[in-house]
């Protein structure tokens, strides 16, 4: 079993960054596909920024260009950066972990989920 927790969310006037830490316990992630989704009330969650244990990533039209995903395989744990933010990038974000090979946009895909952590963007 992998166990997620994020950290790094809170409030931010637009403009601002925050950088998302998600660190593993359990198991190494380092080859899984780990993903930040996010969720705004009333909205389906959606994945913003996934990275394969290649380091091959995806972002999601919205973010690409602000949004900066890495992962740091000693200490077992990836980070989403995120600059410029917009107060559309209000958001529960929540890191996942897929044992498969390719990034996938697809929830339930992700076997490993962690807690969510809140962003909230002023403007």
């Amino acid at each position: 079993q992998v166990q997620l927790v994020e950290s790094g969310g809170g409030l931010v006037q637009a403009g601002g960054s925050l950088r998302l830490s998600c660190v593993a316990s359990g198991r190494t992630i380092n080859s899984y596909v780990m993903g930040w989704f996010r969720q705004a009330p009333g909205k389906e969650r959606e994945l913003v920024a996934g990275i394969s244990s290649g380091g091959t990533t995806y972002y999601s039209d919205s973010v690409k260009g602000r949004f900066t995903i890495s992962r740091n395989v000693a200490k077992n744990t990836v980070y989403l950066q995120m600059n410029s933010l917009k107060p559309e990038d209000t958001a529960v974000y929540y890191c996942a972990g897929n044992p498969g090979v390719r990034i996938t946009t697809t929830p339930n895909r992700y076997d490993y989920w962690g807690q969510g952590t809140q962003v909230t963007v002023s403007s």
